[in-house]
């Protein structure tokens, strides 16, 4: 379990716009998985009164937009 080091509670800003709050990490209870959990704070899926959980690897890994790398999700907060 180290990716959970990386990812700290706070504000986010996905690659597409939305703003995310991460509340903690979370781990399948029989893989072991590390999970990001999150709710969203701006966007279409505010109000929604959903968590959302993403595997911790796809959480921090980068995506290419029209050429450009960019992280998924990129903190907006300390």
């Amino acid at each position: 379990m180290q990716i959970s080091k990386e990812i700290k509670p706070g504000k986010y800003r996905h690659y597409k716009g939305d703003i995310v709050e991460v509340i903690g990490m979370g781990v399948h209870s029989e893989t072991l998985e590390e999970f990001v959990v999150y709710k969203h704070i701006s966007g279409k899926r505010v109000g929604k009164g959903y968590f959302w959980v993403r595997p911790a690897n796809i959480f921090i890994e980068n995506v290419e937009i029209e050429g450009k790398t960019l992280p998924r999700f990129r903190r907006i907060e300390e």
